[in-house]
């Protein structure tokens, strides 16, 4: 059985700088600038582990935002139990070598899929910003006396805070899929709507969606 590695070694501490849009990316991607400070420590690498999560309980909500987070979060009269951080993505990251402070890029890949937890709320929130949460753990190698590598694990309670503009998010969903949402349906529930637009030789599926919508009217 391997020993524990020791907690003792450089006190890292982490501030998120910037979150801004990736570039030239196949799918959407924001990027957000992580600040990380050794103190005087020689770092040699560090072998970096992230939680992201939504603080959702850190903002207040107009009505219509607590309408569409009813789905994650229940009815409003309940929030005060039920509202509570989300999981959005856990992200790994190999630092180079410093001295002192350094900064690196976390990409993180968005999705559309409304189906999951951290799109249906970054959806559903009309304007302002969204509180995130960075958990930090891993594994710091650094020079010890004489310049002799050493190894030691990142203390547990390592995290940053950032607040995210939701349009920033809504910026890097539209590059690749302007004015457009997912829906994902059950295939019998598919092919029933795939025989509608074909009874009715709808020329699109948004067609026969606004013609379905139509006779609810």
């Amino acid at each position: 059985m391997e020993a524990a590695l020791p907690l003792t070694g450089p006190e890292l501490t982490f501030a998120v700088r910037e979150g801004a849009v990736l570039e030239h990316t196949a799918v959407p991607t924001l990027r957000f600038a992580l600040e990380i400070d050794a103190g005087d420590a020689e770092v040699r690498s560090v072998a970096l582990s992230v939680e992201l999560r939504i603080a959702a309980a850190r903002r207040r909500y107009d009505e219509a935002e607590e309408r569409r987070l009813t789905d994650l979060f229940g009815p409003t009269e309940q929030w005060d139990r039920s509202l509570h951080a989300l999981h959005w993505t856990s992200l790994s990251a190999n630092v180079a070598a410093f001295s002192g402070r350094t900064e690196v890029d976390l990409p993180v890949t968005c999705t559309y899929d409304l189906e999951v937890a951290g799109a249906k709320y970054m959806a559903a929130i009309g304007n302002g910003e969204i509180p995130l949460e960075f958990l930090f753990s891993g594994t710091v190698f650094y020079a010890g006396p004489g310049g002799r590598l050493q190894v030691a694990r990142i203390a547990w309670d390592r995290e940053a805070e950032y607040r995210l503009p939701v349009a920033v998010w809504r910026d890097a969903i539209d590059r690749h899929f302007p004015d457009s949402a997912w829906l994902r349906l059950p295939r019998s529930t598919f092919d029933r709507l795939w025989a509608y637009r074909s009874k009715h030789a709808h020329l699109s599926w948004e067609a026969a969606l606004e013609a379905l919508l139509a006779e609810d009217r």
